[in-house]
């Protein structure tokens, strides 16, 4: 493990939360201090950094609970390292990778590979999702016991980029899960009204002679599962919600106490179908972008806790994936590295949420849904004295033009190719040890093996 484990890091001026400057001491893999302004240890004490933090927002390290990793198997698109890599310089310090990968993350076998080459990358905390069927065939269900019992300790099951369209196997996921208080997230879409579907149904797939991707097909399988998570009295968690109609019946179900979350995209916050008007398939995603009318629905929903969490559905692709027409064009959008501006720009700076808030749908939120929020590695714990040391520093005055190129993920398909966005994240910490200073990656992490472990 290299020396950095035992640097003690003073970040002097960072205002928690975007409240009142302090000094926040990190040693020791926790949080050793929070002092008045000035009032911590002096940069010359052996083995102490001094980050200046002025003007910078601390928050819990982030959690992000749907990513695409790739590996195995498309090591072409993103690989474990190349990923984390990425989210770490976004801001995470953990991430949940979803299990459609080749082969697919259905045994014990495959979840702990996964979780291993994450703690060898050393760049974030990585907890496989495993399938809930075999294979994601949506026939019969996967090793869930097995995976729960693993080195891995899955607790979040999907056969997420294609739904768990029969009723039956849902209900079965559902009971199953219940033994060791996992949960079932469900990507809601119904795929015999979606066949062959290109984007979203409505005017502008009519002007364009795309294929309608209508919004019932995503409301119908959500509202079937919130009855059926009532029915069994078990958690169900709703992948990348995208319409107005599905926010509606997510706050019904939440008013009749259904154990149902919620989580949203970044993209979602922002873009809408009318994107689609130049062919350019970047922004072709499963689901589609939707209309301004739902991304308002949405925006209000996560502001009103309908929505519980961000999510990115960070889904790199080779270039030759996206770099083709349309129709033969992959679904899918990167994310890591721009969620937290995104989230800034649609949220916080129109007023609709506080930094607290944004602490609670990128981290404590997002922890506790994935239940990795106990134990000695626990995420999205409060910015507290004795409380692991995960933390990100963030400028929300920055501004930035993003360009895929010149980031971490080893794909470029970015949504916001050429855009500015504000804030940046300036560092992160992973335990107390940095991953990202200075607004970029710390390379030196991996001589680690296990960043903090």
């Amino acid at each position: 493990m290299s020396s950095a484990a035992t640097t003690t890091y003073v970040l002097r001026g960072a205002r928690p939360l975007g409240g009142d400057p302090v000094d926040l001491v990190l040693a020791d893999g926790v949080v050793a201090e929070l002092a008045p302004l000035g009032a911590a240890r002096a940069a010359d004490d052996e083995g102490t950094v001094v980050v200046d933090a002025t003007g910078l927002v601390a928050l819990p390290g982030l959690v992000d609970l749907h990513t695409h990793l790739r590996e195995p198997g498309r090591e072409d698109a993103e690989t474990i390292a190349s990923g984390t890599r990425a989210a770490a310089a976004g801001g995470f310090t953990a991430v949940h990778a979803m299990a459609n990968t080749t082969p697919v993350a259905d045994t014990a076998g495959v979840v702990e590979q996964v979780w291993r080459l994450g703690r060898d990358a050393g760049w974030v905390d990585v907890h496989p999702v495993g399938a809930v069927s075999v294979g994601l065939a949506g026939e019969q269900l996967a090793e869930l016991g097995a995976m729960a019992d693993s080195a891995a300790r899955v607790r979040v099951f999907s056969d997420d980029g294609k739904c768990v369209d029969d009723p039956i196997l849902m209900r079965r996921a559902l009971e199953y899960v219940k033994a060791f208080d996992g949960v079932v997230a469900q990507h809601a879409q119904e795929p015999r009204l979606t066949e062959g579907a290109q984007m979203n149904e409505g005017v502008v797939s009519a002007e364009l002679g795309l294929a309608g991707w209508p919004a019932v097909a995503e409301e119908a399988i959500i509202a079937r599962d919130v009855l059926l998570a009532e029915h069994v009295g078990s958690r169900l968690h709703v992948c990348h919600l995208s319409t107005a109609g599905s926010v509606e019946i997510v706050r019904w179900a939440k008013g009749r106490g259904i154990d149902v979350t919620a989580e949203v995209t970044p993209h979602h916050l922002a873009l809408t179908d009318d994107l689609a008007r130049g062919y350019d398939p970047t922004f072709k995603v499963n689901p589609p972008l939707r209309t301004a009318a739902d991304v308002e629905a949405v925006r209000e929903g996560l502001a009103d806790g309908t929505i519980d969490i961000v999510a990115t559905d960070h889904a790199p692709h080779a270039r030759e994936d996206k770099d083709c027409e349309w129709a033969a064009a992959a679904f899918g959008m990167t994310g890591l590295e721009t969620a937290l501006s995104v989230v800034q720009q649609t949220m916080v700076d129109t007023g609709r949420m506080t930094w607290a808030d944004v602490a609670r749908v990128l981290s404590s939120a997002p922890a506790r849904i994935g239940r990795i929020d106990t134990g000695e590695r626990a995420q999205g714990r409060p910015l507290e004295v004795g409380e692991p040391a995960n933390v990100t520093l963030v400028d929300p005055a920055a501004r930035r033009v993003v360009d895929g190129a010149g980031q971490a993920t080893a794909s470029t398909n970015t949504p916001f190719q050429g855009r500015e966005l504000p804030g940046a994240v300036v560092a992160t910490f992973l335990r107390g040890r940095a991953t990202v200073l200075d607004g970029a990656p710390v390379e030196a992490v991996t001589a680690g093996r296990g960043v903090g472990a």
